[in-house]
């Protein structure tokens, strides 16, 4: 077995996969080393611009929900709409990006997310947007996003060694945030100074680079024994939910799941209600949740170490106990912007660590349907914690529902952690080599 931290001695000589073999000289190790490849760095830079599109297309949504309906449900179900269609699709898109061939996947889900995208910015510049229009465009760009991610997810390893597999994840996650850092902010400037249109616009525009770069890309093709999807979508689920160590990242990763979508969901409504923000004011929250992400990320393998998968866990859970509480008793948004940076660093503690045991757990032949389980399972947490954290708002008001938020966090990890506990380092690791 291959331990997860990658220090031990025997572990020094890379492993290199034959699709990434003579593309760069031995792999560092550090957290930047994937960069060394072309290809993971050409596809890295090009989804950082589509992030960052993608980052100002969700704050111009939740923003113009806000203007749209004084209903904290509906607000909640802009973050829901993003992640039902990973809950109901993405197990299929799992089974897709297995038998198919992945940089096909991607090409049509980014092309698919780009007519959607390019087709509402021009009915919210023409005025036409209703908020069930725009949970519906939302739902359709979520739908894209969850048929592009298991196949975006599995092609790292067509990208980088299976050794550099936790550093490029990581590295994917900081794409990812250093879009929410820049995106909010630009976004919130954006909308003040023209409207949302705007946004939406430019999130479909972003969509081009990645599209250049998949079809400059020419992988070495892989080995696909092809199911029919059913089928196929059936064996990943038996193998996932019949794999102890994977079946109990998979209940933690639910519950943790919904409990965060309690301050996920109801930033918007927090922001332009309570605490009396503006399009720029919540901005900076979500830029400041990106800039807590982006400097935790670098020191995921260290904390991995050190405090093992379950001491991550614990960490990231006080941490968003934390933001919610603050977030709660804030008078102003000015108040509020602790909460934001330490729920951005507790978030890419927890989803990292998550996304990262299940990769390095899971066969190559199953590996789309594998992390299609987790997202499905992590985000229809979340999906369904949106719907009923923005319920309860509407009944009993935003700070009484975040403090339940935090309540519950801290419930379900120490229940979790006895019934459902992290594996430990290197348990159930599938060594490739």
């Amino acid at each position: 077995m291959a331990r997860e931290d990658g220090k031990a001695p025997e572990m020094i000589e890379a492993i290199v996969d034959k699709t990434t073999a003579g593309l760069a000289p031995p792999p560092l190790g550090n957290t930047f080393s994937p960069f060394r490849y072309p290809v993971f760095r050409a596809i890295w830079t090009a989804n950082l611009f589509s992030n960052i599109g993608g980052t100002l297309q969700g704050v111009g949504a939740a923003w113009l929900m806000t203007e749209l309906t004084s209903s904290h449900l509906l607000v909640a179900l802009v973050q829901a709409s993003a992640s039902v269609p990973i809950l109901l699709f993405g197990v299929f898109a799992g089974a897709i990006a297995d038998n198919y061939d992945r940089r096909q996947v991607m090409l049509a889900a980014q092309i698919a997310m780009l007519t959607v995208s390019a087709i509402l910015a021009a009915l919210a510049y023409a005025g036409w947007i209703t908020p069930y229009l725009l949970l519906a465009f939302t739902l359709g760009v979520g739908t894209g996003t969850a048929l592009n991610s298991p196949a975006w997810q599995a092609s790292v390893r067509q990208q980088v060694p299976q050794d550099e597999l936790p550093q490029a994840i990581a590295l994917n996650s900081i794409s990812f945030n250093i879009a929410r850092s820049i995106g909010p902010a630009l976004g919130g400037v954006l909308i003040s100074i023209w409207n949302v249109s705007f946004a939406f616009a430019f999130n479909a525009i972003s969509y081009i680079g990645i599209i250049g770069v998949l079809l400059w890309w020419k992988p070495e093709p892989r080995k696909i024994e092809r199911r029919p999807i059913l089928p196929a979508v059936a064996v990943g689920i038996r193998f996932c939910f019949g794999n102890d160590p994977i079946r109990r990242i998979l209940m933690r990763s639910f519950a943790l799941g919904f409990a965060l979508a309690a301050y996920q969901s109801l930033v918007p409504a927090m922001v332009s209600g309570p605490l009396h923000g503006t399009e720029i004011s919540y901005g900076l929250m979500l830029g400041l949740f990106g800039i807590g992400s982006i400097l935790t990320a670098p020191f995921l393998g260290l904390l991995r170490r050190k405090l093992g998968l379950e001491g991550i866990l614990a960490l990231g859970s006080v941490m968003f106990v934390f933001s919610m509480t603050v977030l709660s008793l804030a008078d102003t948004s000015v108040d509020a912007l602790p909460a934001a940076f330490v729920a951005g660093s507790a978030w890419v503690l927890i989803l990292t660590t998550f996304n990262t045991a299940v990769q390095l757990r899971a066969p190559d032949a199953i590996l789309g349907r594998c992390l299609s389980i987790y997202q499905a399972v992590t985000f229809g947490g979340m999906a369904l914690g949106s719907w009923i954290w923005g319920s309860l708002a509407d009944w009993r008001g935003l700070p009484f529902t975040l403090h339940a938020g935090a309540v519950f966090l801290i419930a379900a990890f120490a229940l979790l952690r006895v019934f459902a506990p992290m594996p430990r380092l290197g348990e159930g690791v599938i060594d490739r080599a």
